[in-house]
């Protein structure tokens, strides 16, 4: 069996200025303390094979990152034993420490306080391994974590799994593409799901690329079916979702990948936030520059739900201002989208009146 080099024993190797052994495995977070070392690994199949550096002087075609989790379907692991062997399995070692820095991350980050949020990473046709109830995600360990088929039943590990792992699931038996699902309450975007206000769009090309349409899911209790088929349905094509009075779920083809989303989620409602504060208004960019992201998005390979829309209808017309509710009508009107500029809303004249009236008695005030 192939050896699984940690942090601490990477940084032992560094102290003595050795190389990783041949074939062996590093976890994500061994692989961060070599800086990308002599040795990477890389998913394939059920497995995790180490990759040595290419040879002086011959030309590596660049790559990206790529920690998706790739199976071959109809070889999940069936009997007792089977289990037991995938679940101790060296590529499910790394996949086990990589949720454990998600976690670690998501709690630094306070994007989840007590035992808050949950992970997913989906190893198989109908396995899945998840975190456990009742734990802190700043302090897990590999041994904490679970094996479980989309149907909720725990087939592996010692700390029961979490009840929310069915929400998780409700997106993954609906959309393929959904490898791992990460769920936490990161306090800026939670504030628009319990405020029921749309997150408004078209403001950041990067929230537009690698967040999509954001969708937002009506309030179910939080564990049960319900719940899992409100969010399944909406997720199935929006990779972050809001989840009215509870917080964001967001997934991607890894575990990393639904983690950057949710950071995207919350570092765009904070600056929406702050922006809207200035007094300046939100300036958007036009439906034309939406369009050219949209298509930049499904180039990589993400799904979106506007990519049918005629540009007109692309970017929301609300205006976003703190403490006013800009929810979009639940039946919105058919409209021929001619694209014509209908101008702005006007303003309400009970409103305006007082303000003038404000404003007259200060200038008298002043002039006095």
């Amino acid at each position: 069996m192939p050896k699984v080099i940690t942090a601490r024993e990477a940084e032992e190797l560094l102290r003595k200025g050795e190389q990783p052994p041949a074939g062996s495995i590093l976890t994500p977070s061994a692989r961060d303390v070599l800086g990308g070392g002599s040795l990477q690994s890389s998913f394939k199949g059920t497995g995790a094979t180490a990759r040595s550096a290419a040879p002086a002087g011959k030309f590596v075609e660049p790559s990206t990152p790529d920690f998706e989790f790739k199976w071959t379907s109809g070889t999940d692991a069936k009997t007792p034993a089977e289990i037991e062997r995938f679940f101790n399995s060296p590529a499910i070692h790394v996949l086990k420490e990589r949720i454990c820095e998600m976690g670690r991350r998501l709690w630094h980050k306070d994007y989840t306080d007590g035992n808050g949020g949950n992970i997913t990473i989906r190893v198989g046709d109908n396995l899945a391994l998840c975190t456990p109830t009742l734990i802190c995600k700043g302090f897990m360990t590999p041994a904490d974590m679970c094996l479980v088929d989309l149907d909720g039943k725990q087939l592996a590990g010692t700390r029961k799994r979490t009840s929310e792992a069915m929400t998780h699931f409700g997106i993954m038996k609906r959309q393929p593409a959904a490898k791992s699902c990460v769920h936490a309450h990161p306090p800026h975007a939670t504030a628009f799901a319990i405020a029921n206000v749309n997150i408004p769009s078209c403001l950041i090309p990067e929230a537009e690329v690698f967040l999509g349409k954001i969708g937002v899911a009506k309030y179910q209790t939080p564990g049960t079916p319900a719940n899992a088929d409100e969010v399944g349905e909406v997720g199935k094509i929006h990779q972050a979702v809001l989840m009215q009075n509870h917080g964001v779920i967001c997934w991607g083809k890894d575990v990393e990948d639904a983690y950057w989303k949710m950071e995207n989620i919350d570092s765009y409602c904070r600056t929406v936030w702050i922006a809207a504060g200035l007094g300046g208004g939100l300036h958007r960019f036009s439906g034309g520059h939406a369009k050219e992201l949209i298509d930049l998005r499904q180039k990589l390979g993400m799904p979106d739900p506007r990519a049918g829309l005629k540009e007109c209808e692309l970017c929301d017309s609300a205006e976003f201002r703190p403490g006013a509710v800009c929810q979009a009508p639940a039946a919105p009107e058919k409209s021929d989208c001619s694209c014509k500029d209908k101008g702005d809303d006007k303003s309400d004249p009970q409103i305006e009146a007082v303000v003038k009236a404000v404003t007259e008695q200060i200038l008298k005030q002043l002039k006095a």
